[in-house]
């Protein structure tokens, strides 16, 4: 009898969809088949699981907003659930694997109606909503960092910190040693900001870099995420202080460019968090301001409490705050090289591995 086949229920962002990327990678090369069920943005990810990987699609909607787009949000969770059960009734799998957000509800609200075991991963420091409500009827749940606030004893017992799966390529760099940049030689530096980000880190970068004396200035090579609506300003603002920067509104290769930055700065989202410390590659991070339960900052403190990492608030992060600090590790590039250590000795790149092995000890007792 070949191995059972496990569900992955995940939609939404890329923070959610990432890591079922990488523990679908973890658990085919185990011999297992797995099968995503995803919402409409989730399936933009689908490239990152390959073709081993089959995938369906559910109705979700997220309940943010007034009483009109509350009913409309129940209205698809409840259409979503209704295909789920469908899928899952069909599929028959060992356990259901979610990873948190609105559209993983409806595929663990289903598992639950089938008596099919549950396992829920949290990516941030806090538990999400959906998580949280879901966290009684797990089998098991794989944290990303120590147990949260928030957990009843029967939950917190049922625990266990896998941290959090990042992609293949990124997890390669935690053997790749951190080359601090030389004395008076150049400074790589990383941007990297979505939809969440890009707009800030274009206001505040290039004025930053602009207000470094001139031979700190001439030292900085910067690779930056781009809005395409940010790109012409942000490029005419790297030319007249004379810095070489590529700008991009995708970067394809984030690994390589992980790898040979010196520098990021970045939002401080789990992921995000999660691939600097597997990396060992030291932050400065601006988590997003706006989050009910400050899930960035939450997220980013862990590292910064290690000293890994530095984390600015949106409001102080201003062109001479972050100036101050540029300067700083220009100044004594060996501030660089031991944060990179301490961010690599919190970072988790066998995450995959580990929350693998509790996927499949779960699928393994329900076959038994």
């Amino acid at each position: 009898m070949g191995k059972p086949l496990i569900v992955l229920a995940a939609g939404g962002t890329g923070g959610h969809v990432m890591p079922a990327a990488a523990l679908a990678a973890d658990l085919a090369a185990r011999g297992h088949a797995v099968h995503l069920i995803t919402d409409r943005r989730g399936a933009a990810f689908s490239s990152a699981f390959g073709e081993k990987v089959t995938i369906s699609r559910i109705a979700s909607k997220s309940p943010a907003g007034g009483l009109f787009a509350k009913i409309r949000a129940a209205a698809a969770l409840a259409l979503g659930t209704v295909q789920a059960w469908l899928s899952l009734r069909r599929l028959r799998p060992a356990v259901v694997v979610g990873f948190g957000g609105y559209p993983s509800l409806p595929p663990l609200w289903a598992a639950e109606a089938l008596a099919i075991p549950i396992v829920l991963h949290e990516q941030n420091a806090v538990m999400g909503r959906a998580n949280a409500h879901l966290a009684q009827h797990a089998a098991r749940i794989a944290l990303s960092w120590p147990v949260p606030p928030g957990l009843s004893e029967d939950e917190a017992v049922r625990c266990v910190v896998t941290g959090n799966p990042v992609r293949g390529p990124i997890a390669a760099l935690s053997v790749s040693p951190y080359g601090a940049p030389e004395v008076d030689g150049p400074l790589r530096l990383l941007v990297l900001g979505g939809s969440l980000g890009a707009g800030v880190f274009a206001r505040v970068v290039p004025a930053a870099v602009a207000a470094l004396p001139d031979a700190a200035r001439g030292r900085l090579r910067v690779v930056q995420q781009c809005r395409a609506e940010d790109t012409n300003a942000t490029r005419a603002a790297y030319e007249a202080c004379g810095v070489q920067a590529r700008l991009d509104p995708f970067i394809e290769d984030v690994a390589g460019e992980m790898g040979r930055a010196h520098l990021l700065v970045a939002r401080a989202g789990a992921s995000m968090v999660a691939e600097v410390a597997a990396a060992g590659r030291p932050a400065i991070f601006v988590p997003y301001p706006h989050h009910a339960d400050a899930q960035q900052a939450r997220n980013a403190q862990a590292l910064e409490d290690a000293g890994g990492a530095w984390v600015m608030d949106e409001e102080g992060f201003t062109p001479e705050a972050l100036a101050a600090r540029l300067e700083a590790f220009l100044q004594d590039p060996e501030i660089l090289f031991q944060a990179a250590g301490r961010a690599q000795a919190l970072g988790r790149p066998d995450a995959a591995r580990r929350l693998g092995d509790v996927v499949t000890a779960v699928a393994k007792g329900w076959r038994e």
